[in-house]
């Protein structure tokens, strides 16, 4: 079998839900997500393509490192009931730059603001759950694991909206007081939506992904162009260092909703 075809066969295999389990394309789609995680392009991935439970993303992640298709430096984090795959080399130290350097904006859209508005990154709650963060990172180890890496009860009280941004790498995100209301205030809020798009090259053809997705407030713009301007510059630096994905291109659109869920 080709490699195309040992992804695939893995992802059929190992992530099927009842009888229904991930068409070619998702299965091509999640490799190339897969593959960006093991390359250090992106420090994690948030596994939402079906039903899934972290621990058949365990079994299809032991698949490819068996298969010696990604490296064992990829491991299955449960944080919460969310599955993520994580390159135990890159998260820890990736997040520990971003939020040490400033290099994320942290976003606060409390349902009570009248508009979104650019939190202090180093605030209270903010510094202590991103360092219980980066304490959970920096004990994951890098051995065979049958099971995945399970975050305990302390997780519950995290925020994990803002956490999943320092996570994925993206150089925005949100934050809000849930022990207020999950709701926030980005109601009919314009919304610039980025994306950063790569070709995997496959046997049977090039199969187009979507490496990240994140948006901001449109109005933020101006305020948020060095982090924004960090990132590209940042992730182009990576591109050039692996032969596996190319043709990354950047995008974006501006979309406005009368609800926003995070």
């Amino acid at each position: 079998m080709s490699r195309q075809e040992l992804f695939v066969a893995a992802a059929r295999k190992c992530l099927s839900v009842g009888r229904k389990s991930l068409s070619v394309s998702q299965s091509l789609d999640l490799a190339a997500q897969v593959s960006a995680v093991d390359l250090g392009l992106k420090p994690a991935l948030l596994y939402d393509s079906n039903g899934a439970g972290a621990d058949e993303v365990q079994q299809y992640l032991s698949s490819l490192q068996s298969s010696q298709l990604v490296s064992k430096s990829l491991l299955t984090l449960d944080l919460n009931g969310n599955s993520l795959i994580v390159n135990a080399l890159a998260v820890q130290p990736n997040a520990e730059r971003q939020f040490n350097l400033n290099n994320v904006a942290v976003i606060d859209v409390c349902h009570t603001l009248e508009k979104p508005t650019i939190a202090d990154s180093l605030r209270g709650d903010t510094k202590n759950v991103t360092q219980d963060l980066l304490l959970l990172l920096s004990g994951l180890e890098l051995t065979a694991a049958e099971k995945p890496h399970c975050v305990g009860e302390k997780s519950h009280g995290w925020n994990l909206c803002t956490l999943f941004g320092f996570l994925l790498g993206f150089p925005v995100t949100y934050w809000f007081d849930q022990t207020k209301s999950f709701e926030n205030c980005l109601s009919m809020t314009p919304l610039v939506v980025t994306t950063a798009s790569a070709t995997w090259q496959a046997e049977s053809g090039d199969h187009k992904c979507c490496l990240y997705s994140f948006s901001f407030p449109a109005d933020l713009f101006k305020a948020l162009q060095s982090n924004l301007e960090h990132w590209r510059l940042t992730l182009k630096e990576r591109f050039k260092l692996q032969d596996v994905l190319k043709d990354l291109t950047f995008g974006q659109s501006t979309v406005t909703l009368p609800s926003v869920c995070l």
